[in-house]
């Protein structure tokens, strides 16, 4: 009998790549040349292979490894600038039964988080830490990194590096092995089929030890730029073969992994009824609502509220997910900033079901509240068939396109402004989805608000309440 090739995706990978912006939601996003998307399929594989797709946490900061959720089957977080290995040695700790990936570009990991990293491995973290050494910060404009290498031109070194000025290449590999606690330590490339075979065991080797809960792992991995660098990929090859590999030499530099002992923590470290109590998380004075009759579309929201800066979009998302909590309702709340300034585009994601929320993401949401134009014309687009779009008609002047989905126009700003004040928006917000789904009721939520706006004055508690009526009102009237 023949035998055949299959050629696929490993498992590690999502079938489809749902949280990828854009149409094209089968391939990677890299540029032609960058050793991401090698590294990303030999982790895959690993994930695969050694059964721990289902039990992989993988962190990831700012720069070009930020976007590892795209594509990885597993937990995630994001984190910010160089905080990956604080935000791993949390979740390690936390979760002392899976396996905790940190995965970090040499502008992140060597620059802004180099604390973070030598910390970590000084303590010996159950942590597996891949670090992509291209010599450059290449998401951000090129500029000089901490391996940047003596001569190297960058837009912040055009005549090169200055040994004098900048001081010289960071060997990370090298000062992690110098510490007592690192198990394996290893620098190896992707920059010829050969070194990419030797990646693939070491990357194995790593996730074996983190699988097997043996303390803190460390590969760094020598990888091409050509966007970066100025250089096509074939050359991009070659530089990394005759000028990085002699500054960052190839090899393990230190394997305890036979010998290492399986690292466990004290459970628990504190006691989560303490901490609840000393961050004033204790439950309050609550109510409880009874539940309507709900049409089958609305019994399962994943809600994606947008529009700019100032016009209550975080609280709208945040309001519908506490109001729903009251009716017993798993609830999640993902914000999304633009600019960090008003007037800069903001959305958030809120998920309201009875089933365990998996993804706090509304990645294919089945409402979409759209307070301006580029939020209607964005998000309009992600909602499934059948689902409903609320749009601000005050501000949005013109139609939605398709005809698949149910369509409400309320004027959120224009009835928040006969109400004496722009800022209710929100709260109008909040009265229409109530009307459109029937998941809340009108006088339940006005009955919630003297403790959503706990310590506020009256007159601004029955402002609110009027808006959530005057929504409420206006699609039960208009639809």
């Amino acid at each position: 009998m023949e035998k055949k090739t299959v050629l696929r995706k490993p498992k590690g990978f999502l079938d489809v790549y749902k949280h990828k912006p854009g149409a094209e939601k089968d391939r990677t996003h890299y540029c032609p040349g960058c050793g991401h998307g090698i590294l990303h399929k030999l982790i895959a594989e690993a994930m695969e292979d050694l059964e721990i797709i289902d039990s992989t946490i993988l962190i990831s900061p700012v720069g070009c490894s930020v976007f590892a959720y795209y594509y990885f089957d597993g937990g995630h977080f994001q984190v910010a600038h160089g905080r990956a290995p604080a935000v791993a040695t949390a979740v390690s700790r936390a979760n002392p039964d899976k396996v905790v990936i940190s995965y970090q570009g040499d502008g992140d990991l060597a620059a802004i988080g180099a604390n973070n990293i030598l910390q970590a491995a000084n303590r010996g973290e159950n942590i597996a830490v891949f670090f992509v050494n291209n010599a450059i910060y290449g998401m951000t404009g090129g500029q000089m990194a901490p391996t940047t290498l003596e001569g190297q031109k960058t837009t912040t070194t055009p005549y090169g590096r200055n040994l004098h000025t900048d001081g010289y290449p960071i060997r990370m590999a090298e000062i992690i092995a110098q510490l007592d606690a690192p198990v394996f330590v290893t620098r190896v490339s992707l920059h010829n089929p050969a070194n990419i075979r030797k990646t693939r065991a070491a990357v194995r080797q790593a996730l074996q030890n983190a699988k097997e809960h043996k303390g803190f792992q460390f590969v760094e991995v020598l990888s091409t730029c050509p966007s970066g660098w100025k250089q096509d990929p074939v050359d991009s090859m070659k530089w990394v073969e005759e000028h990085m590999i002699p500054v960052f030499p190839l090899g393990v530099l230190r394997d305890s992994s036979a010998e290492a002992s399986v690292i466990t923590r004290a459970e628990p470290i504190v006691d989560p009824a303490r901490v609840i109590e000393k961050l004033g998380l204790a439950k309050g004075p609550s109510v409880t609502f009874s539940r309507g009759e709900i049409a089958p579309e609305y019994s399962k929201m994943s809600i994606r509220v947008a529009g700019f800066g100032g016009q209550g979009i975080m609280s709208t998302g945040q309001i519908l997910a506490q109001v729903a909590m009251e009716y017993g309702y798993n609830v999640s709340w993902l914000p999304s900033y633009g600019p960090e300034m008003r007037g800069g585009t903001a959305n958030c994601s809120v998920n309201i079901q009875d089933e365990t929320i998996g993804g706090a993401e509304a990645v294919n949401p089945n409402m979409v509240i759209a307070m301006n134009r580029p939020s209607m014309e964005k998000f309009e687009k992600a909602l499934i068939p059948g689902g409903s779009l609320v749009y601000n008609s005050t501000l949005i002047e013109v139609k939605p396109v398709r005809s698949d989905i149910r369509i409400f126009a309320v004027p959120v700003t224009g009835l928040a402004d006969e109400l004496g004040d722009t800022r209710v928006q929100s709260m109008v917000s909040v009265g229409a989805y109530a009307a459109v789904t029937g998941m809340f009721k009108s006088e339940d939520i006005v009955g919630l608000l003297p403790q959503v706006f706990k310590g506020r004055k009256q007159e601004i508690i029955d402002l609110n309440a009027r808006a959530v009526r005057a929504g409420y009102d206006f699609v039960k009237n208009s639809f």
